[in-house]
């Protein structure tokens, strides 16, 4: 089964480059149980000063994963960090979902 860890935050005004920066700098590799490294890690910035940070993992959907802690500066965020997991239902096809 694959999983996808979201995590998401707004940047502190004028602060995006800094948070893209702290969020790109944090190892996930190790740091759960058994976890190993994510298949496949994703960073992604939009409009607001957000940054979002996507990793898919080969683990059950209740397993505990390493995620992204809540940064140590306390100012760099404008809010919390929203925090979201999926189970992947596999790739679409070109023309539409795959059949279940």
């Amino acid at each position: 089964m694959t999983v996808a860890l979201m995590w998401e935050a707004k940047a502190a005004p004028g602060r995006a480059g800094e948070l893209l920066a702290w969020a790109r700098a944090q190892r996930l590799d190790g740091a759960g149980a058994a976890a190993g490294a994510p298949l496949r890690r994703e960073t992604f910035t939009a409009p607001g000063e957000r940054v979002l940070v996507i990793t898919w993992w080969d683990a059950p959907y209740d397993a505990e994963l390493p995620e992204l802690p809540a940064p140590a500066d306390g100012g760099l965020l404008a809010r919390p960090a929203h925090r979201w997991r999926f189970t992947s239902l596999g790739p679409d096809r070109p023309d539409g979902p795959a059949a279940p």
